[in-house]
């Protein structure tokens, strides 16, 4: 009774994970200007990566990965230790007056393989 109880409560939350952790668009710099909500970015940062004295805020810009479009990306919070030029990244927000702004330690610097960005449809 107690393992089906647990099997139960592990597919009720598999389920909410899989439709969940789905809500977000992952989507590249160049597919960026086509979508106003929230979104997962998807790219190369590009340098330099300019520090703003006194916090933990960071502009740098974004580049497809293996293409040419980049965009100018606002982030503030941790970076972790995979964070620097040339690294795929994944980040959080919303393009705002051209520039991406990501939310706070949205940013995923590890295992770049395990995300990528929905098909452009070009």
């Amino acid at each position: 009774m107690v393992a089906l109880s647990i099997a139960g409560a592990l597919a009720i939350f598999l389920i909410y994970t899989a439709f969940v952790g789905q809500s977000i668009a992952a989507i590249k710099p160049s597919q960026l200007a086509a979508n106003k909500g929230k979104v997962q970015l998807v790219g190369t940062v590009v340098g330099p990566v300019k520090l703003v004295p006194n916090t933990q805020d960071r502009r740098f810009e974004m580049r497809d990965i293996g293409g040419r479009v980049t965009v100018p990306v606002a982030y503030s919070g941790a970076t972790g230790a995979l964070f620097k030029v040339g690294q795929h990244i994944l980040v959080t927000g919303r393009l705002h007056g051209g520039v991406f702004v990501a939310d706070r330690d949205s940013m995923i610097t590890k295992c770049p393989s395990k995300y990528s960005p929905a098909p452009s449809g070009e």
